[in-house]
């Protein structure tokens, strides 16, 4: 009797947007862990490049062209670094391209970890691992950054400028599904970020839907905290918090101060996340490009390989997800410090490490792995 084949390894088509600045480098670091969680896992994937930011806008003056959308929106992933350069007026490229991504991919909600790893250093006294373990989930198309304005009399003292904020049905309710979801496979409690008493049309909308939606998950606890409160309890009482549901701007500024309790923008991921499967997510680190200081070797890739691992988990990778997480804080935990000269190794030989502590799996597993749950919130869509 003839022996079956073997099956194929699982594949996964992953698009590869470096970017500009210090993208290039800390991506080129998380695709060398990639290829360790290959080898151990017994996956593989399919990488396409994709030369979308600053040199390709100078050169060409496109920003995010029809063909390269509909080529993304073939891929499974996307692996993204940073984009940003001084060579271009700000706004041009964030809104031509990462804004113009989340709204053509349909990537309706921003997911960021807020956690302390062990041996990480935070500047808030007295904060252990223990008590800093929380998720916000961003609303991701809409509010302020609906992009949607206008000005009169520009240039004189009756200059007036306008700015929509928009809020609908839709977007919220699946941001808000998408959140009790993720609190249902956490530690069940899902608190509601906004300013209902100065907003208060679009806070009754979010209300209402957190409303609606919590019938559905009986066994998730809700709150609710404005977000100027929210940023005196964060720093002092993360524990508080698991799961973090608010609006477009509100996510974008405290999900920022998140990042300093963890360490730093460094070490902070992030994914851009398409929950209906009709185009794929984005993953990528918080840092921005960092022109400043890129070419030395001075971004901690921590970020970008977190954010792997987050991709990992949305693509159904939960093992190679907590993997790459638990191997990724081993690392930052023996670092002197978490950026620039003085961490002691340059960016690529920080990918090596991760992709070393990953490939010998000796590194504790992260308790309660956010990276690991993304598999099982998509089984429950």
């Amino acid at each position: 009797m003839s022996t079956p084949p073997a099956a194929a390894p699982r594949r996964h088509d992953i698009a590869v947007l470096r970017g500009d600045g210090v993208g290039p480098e800390v991506v080129e670091a998380a695709l060398t862990v990639l290829d360790a969680a290959e080898r151990r896992f017994g996956f593989a994937s399919d990488r396409t490049e994709v030369p979308l930011g600053a040199d390709h806008y100078l050169a060409t003056g496109e920003l995010l062209p029809e063909e390269t959308v509909a080529d993304l929106k073939q891929r499974d992933a996307i692996l993204f670094g940073a984009i940003g350069s001084p060579r271009v007026t700000p706004g041009v490229l964030e809104r031509g391209v990462i804004l113009a991504l989340r709204r053509e991919l349909t990537q309706a909600i921003n997911l960021r970890p807020v956690r302390l790893y062990p041996g990480v250093p935070t500047p808030i006294a007295g904060l252990t691992p223990e008590r800093c373990d929380l998720v916000i989930v961003r609303e991701n198309t809409e509010g302020a950054y609906v992009a949607q304005g206008s000005s009169v009399h520009a240039g004189t003292h009756a200059w007036t400028a306008v700015q929509e904020s928009t809020n609908t049905w839709y977007a919220v309710q699946r941001t808000v599904d998408f959140a009790f979801r993720l609190a249902s496979v956490r530690r069940g409690r899902l608190t509601l970020c906004h300013k209902t008493n100065v907003l208060v049309e679009a806070g009754r909308l979010w209300n209402a839907v957190i409303e609606e939606v919590g019938q559905r998950y009986p066994d998730v606890e809700t709150d609710y905290v404005h977000v100027d409160a929210m940023c005196m309890h964060l720093p002092v009482h993360p524990e508080r918090f698991d799961v973090v549901v608010t609006d477009n701007l509100f996510g974008d500024i405290v999900t920022d101060l998140g990042a300093v309790l963890q360490g730093g923008l460094g070490v902070a991921s992030s994914g851009n996340l398409n929950v209906d499967g009709s185009a794929p997510s984005m993953f990528e680190p918080i840092h921005g490009s960092a022109p400043d200081i890129a070419g030395r070797g001075w971004a901690n890739p921590a970020g970008a390989c977190l954010s792997l691992a987050m991709m990992l988990g949305q693509l159904g990778e939960g093992e190679a997800a907590a993997a790459v997480e638990s191997a990724t804080a081993a690392v930052l935990a023996d670092l002197p410090a978490l950026a620039g000269a003085e961490m002691g190794a340059t960016t690529a030989e920080l990918g090596e490490r991760i992709a070393s502590a990953l490939a010998e799996g000796t590194a504790a597993p992260v308790e309660g792995s956010l990276m690991s749950q993304l598999a099982q919130v998509s089984e429950l869509s």
